[in-house]
């Protein structure tokens, strides 16, 4: 089940999530008149971000967006209130392929693509690593070819592995245990390489390059067929269903809706330092499985169950039980959070909720 785009455009909550990003207090004059190239522009954080570029340009910013994609038809779908708009550009291209000569100028690169749930990981884990690291190269080249002003790698926050029991919160410094040895160990070292990548464009080409690493991100743009356990928990509460709870629910992570995920990245994309990785994580948004499972069906009026999950499922989960982030270094740039978790869930039921019911 996907979102229609233009309920999404015409819902008052989306609608007022996108002007306070475009509204943030930003440098946004270093994006006036360039263009901006991105991956990954039609998933959760890109479609977003796509939305607050052309919502911004509205309001006289001038800005080429190049959106690559592997669906040009789904694409326009999706950003269909910008359909008559010149300075949205829709760009078949497939990153672990060549990058279209057609994009021409390339101001800003962001290379958002990325497999980014279990299933995924599971049942296509050369895509998931090649993605990372082949796809990557690819674009890095062509930011390089171009004379980009900043490539921006959209990392994760599991690069630090698990959780050693020495720290609470993962810092950018910390580096915990990945058992590389086995097939779910493609996405963290994926991701592990795709920084160390653009470490070495950096020095060997000149490269200017800035990496977000993002928690595990949520709201009314994700993919209703999306396999994160948070993705299903809000699957069965928008249906009315009880939310199916398919381990112990100890794990302790990180949560970040997606407004303030993409308003973090873009205060590093025009304020952070050339080769530095930000944590965008907010303490307030930090809560335990079982918890979000209580708290997503408080929300539905329903019940938490448990259920074991399925070969397939259980193979692509991560085996970190703590994985908190420690976002001080990216507060230090000027960011702030505007929803906690509890404000977050109630946001992405709403608009979700509103949409399906305008459908019917």
């Amino acid at each position: 089940m996907g979102l229609h785009p233009m309920n999404l455009y015409e819902n008052e909550l989306y609608r007022e999530d996108l002007m306070a990003v475009a509204g943030a207090e930003l440098p946004w004059e270093k994006l006036s008149g360039k263009t901006l190239v991105i991956s990954g522009g039609t998933g959760l954080i890109g479609s977003f971000l796509a939305d607050v570029i052309m919502t911004k340009n509205q309001e006289g910013l001038h800005c080429t967006l190049c959106v690559l994609t592997r669906s040009p038809e789904r694409a326009a779908e999706r950003f269909s209130a910008w359909r008559e708009d010149k300075a949205l550009r829709l760009i078949w291209g497939d990153m672990n392929g060549e990058i279209p000569e057609t994009i021409g100028r390339a101001d800003f690169v962001l290379h958002l693509a990325s497999n980014t749930h279990p299933v995924q990981y599971a049942t296509d884990p050369i895509g998931t690593i090649t993605t990372n690291v082949i796809g990557l190269q690819r674009m890095l080249d062509f930011a390089t070819d171009r004379g980009a002003e900043r490539f921006l790698f959209a990392s994760s926050n599991e690069v630090y592995g698990e959780n050693r029991g020495d720290v609470e919160l993962f810092d950018e410094q910390y580096c915990g245990y990945i058992d590389c040895n086995t097939m779910r160990a493609g996405y963290p070292e994926s991701k592990r390489c795709g920084e160390a990548l653009c470490q070495a464009y950096k020095a060997q080409k000149g490269l200017d390059v800035v990496i977000p690493r993002l928690t595990r991100s949520y709201g009314p743009t994700m993919r209703m067929d999306d396999t994160k356990a948070i993705s299903q928990f809000l699957r069965k509460g928008l249906a009315g269903e009880d939310i199916v709870l398919k381990s112990a629910g100890t794990q302790f992570y990180s949560y970040t809706y997606v407004a303030d995920a993409v308003s973090g990245l873009l205060w590093i994309l025009l304020k952070g330092k050339n080769g530095e990785a930000y944590n965008i994580a907010n303490e307030r948004s930090d809560i335990t499985l079982k918890d979000l499972a209580a708290l997503i069906a408080a929300q539905a009026g329903k019940q938490v169950v448990f259920e074991l999950p399925d070969g397939v499922e259980a193979a692509g989960y991560s085996r970190a039980t703590k994985a908190r982030l420690d976002g001080r270094k990216l507060r230090e740039l000027g960011w702030e959070s505007r929803y906690d978790i509890s404000m977050g869930i109630e946001r992405t039921m709403k608009i979700l909720g509103q949409i399906t019911e305008g459908r019917r």
